[in-house]
């Protein structure tokens, strides 16, 4: 019998032992946030494909540069405005005494990126920018289980037909090597094949994990459902490994793991997108570098599918979400 790849017990990044992650969201706002972290820095990398991304501190991520650990990523909504949201987490963090010692002086470091959502029919109209405090919040309910759907940084998502939302998933190799996806779907193409049900991943799924309705009918010609606006979308994302990775290495996973992102969103890496994947090495276990990046891309796919599959109505939405849909 052929060696073959699982799920971890949890289907969550957080199947990636001492990986914790948290939400919080305002469901007026209809926006929110998500963190990852873990109790001790940890490696990471990122890759961008998307044409319009908004990030913080994703220079130093690059292979060259001096720090190579990080002590939480984040994903927001909120466009350039919820990048408060790390600013928030780093003042709880140095709080609590982490962050990159210099001179004595604590610096946590805290990449970010976000995603569009400031016309999906929320309260944007706030006196102080709730973004900061929704960081404090993610970063305080971090923990292994977390929701899937219509929470955090997947709180106001769109995709071009059907509500967006947060999914994660995970995968176990045959040497043991585990890896994981998180995912915020806001996305300026779709992640069902035209108006039915059927997802892009479906391929990829794993058991009945979203919905288990395998492949619909593929038109090549037809033209690609797209969110209208064009300018209101970004698809961001983290994925992870117990694998003992440089950053040089989790640099390469980001940029594999964007397969997925291709696989499960059409169209995918789009002028007006900022599609972002960080990779983040939390263990010490030896992998091959080829079949992480693999793993990563099938994650990917499953958790963009995953997310959007758990995606609840809430007052005032602008799209159905996919539970609405026919069939």
């Amino acid at each position: 019998m052929s060696a073959r790849m699982r799920p971890g017990p949890r289907n969550l990044i957080t199947d990636v032992a001492g990986l914790r992650v948290g939400h919080a969201q305002d469901a007026g706002v209809k926006s929110g946030v998500t963190v990852l972290t873990a109790d001790a820095p940890f490696t990471a990398g990122v890759h961008v494909m998307g044409g319009a991304p908004g990030t913080r501190e994703t220079d130093l991520l690059a292979p060259d540069k001096t720090v190579e650990q990080v002590d939480a990523l984040v994903l927001s909504g909120g466009s350039a405005l919820g990048l408060d949201a790390a600013s928030g987490v780093a003042d709880a963090l140095r709080a609590a005494g982490r962050g990159f010692d210099v001179g004595g002086q604590r610096v946590p470091i805290v990449p970010a990126a976000i995603l569009f959502d400031l016309l999906n029919g929320g309260d944007k109209d706030w006196m102080v920018n709730p973004y900061n405090w929704l960081g404090r919040e993610a970063l305080e309910a971090a923990a292994p289980e977390f929701a899937l759907g219509t929470v955090g940084a997947g709180t106001g998502a769109l995709t071009a037909t059907l509500k967006g939302g947060l999914g994660s998933a995970s995968v176990v190799l045959p040497d043991g090597v585990c890896v994981g996806a998180l995912v915020a779907v806001n996305a300026l193409g779709s992640a069902t094949m035209g108006p039915g049900r059927h997802f892009w991943a479906a391929p990829f799924e794993m058991g009945t994990e979203f919905g288990g309705l395998g492949m619909g009918a593929v038109d090549p010609a037809a033209l690609p459902a797209i969110k209208g606006g064009h300018k209101t979308a970004t698809t961001i994302a983290i994925v992870a490994t117990d694998a003992a990775l440089s950053q040089a290495a989790c640099t390469r996973m980001a940029a594999a793991a964007h397969d997925g992102m291709a696989r499960a969103l059409v169209p995918s890496h789009t002028p007006m997108d900022g599609d972002l994947v960080f990779a983040a090495s939390h263990g010490d276990k030896a992998g091959d570098p080829l079949m992480i990046g693999h793993a990563a891309a099938l994650c990917l796919a499953r958790a963009i599918a995953r997310g959007v599959y758990a995606a609840t109505p809430e007052a005032g939405d602008l799209l159905p979400c996919w539970s609405d849909l026919p069939g």
